[in-house]
C-alpha cells in the first residue's frame, strides 16, 4: 500500500515538473510576444495592418488563459502532494507505533514462559506446604488413632479379666 502511494507521489511530482516547465515554456513566449509588441507599437504603429494586432492580442489573451489554468492546475497538484506528504506521515508514524507495539509483544510472549513457571511455581509451593500438613496431621491423628486403640484394647482386655472373675466368683 505505501508502495503504491510513493509511485503515485513521484508520478504527482513529475507531473508537477512537467507542468511547471510548461508554464515557464509559456511564461517566456508571452514574455517575448509582449517585448515584440510593445517594440512593435514604440517603433511604427503603422508597419504591421489592425487584424494582426488583434489576432496577437487574441493569442495573448489565449496564452494568459492557458497560463492561468496551468497554475491553477499546478496549485492543485501543490496541494494533492501536500496531502499525500501528510498521509504517508501519518502512515509511517502509525507503522513506528505498530512496529514498537509489536516488539513489546514478542518481549511479553518471550517472557510469558518464565512468569508462568515462576508463578506455576509459587502456588505449587503453598499446595506442596498445604499437603505435607495434611500428611503430617494425618500422622499423628493414626499414631493418636493407634494408642487410643491400644488403650480401648488394654482396658477391654482388663474388663473382660474383671467380668470373667466376678463370674467366677
Amino acid at each position: 500500500m505505501n508502495l503504491t502511494r510513493t509511485k503515485q507521489l513521484r508520478t504527482l511530482q513529475a507531473e508537477n515538473s512537467r507542468l511547471l516547465e510548461e508554464l515557464q515554456l509559456k511564461d517566456k513566449l508571452v514574455e517575448q510576444l509582449s517585448q515584440e509588441v510593445l517594440r512593435l507599437l514604440e517603433g511604427n504603429v503603422n508597419l504591421l495592418p489592425p487584424e494582426v494586432y488583434q489576432n496577437r492580442a487574441r493569442e495573448m489573451h489565449l496564452l494568459r488563459s492557458q497560463l492561468q489554468q496551468l497554475e491553477k492546475q499546478v496549485q492543485l497538484y501543490a496541494e494533492r502532494i501536500a496531502e499525500k506528504d501528510r498521509v504517508i506521515e501519518e502512515l509511517e508514524q502509525s507503522a513506528r507505533e505498530l512496529t514498537e507495539h509489536s516488539r513489546m509483544l514478542e518481549q511479553l510472549l518471550e517472557e510469558l514462559p518464565h512468569t508462568y513457571q515462576q508463578k506455576f511455581a509459587q502456588r505449587l509451593g503453598a499446595v506442596q506446604e498445604k499437603v505435607e500438613q495434611l500428611q503430617r496431621e494425618n500422622r499423628e491423628q493414626k499414631a493418636e488413632l493407634h494408642r487410643v486403640s491400644y488403650l480401648l484394647a488394654v482396658q477391654t482386655d482388663s474388663v473382660g479379666q474383671g467380668n470373667d472373675q466376678i463370674e467366677t466368683l
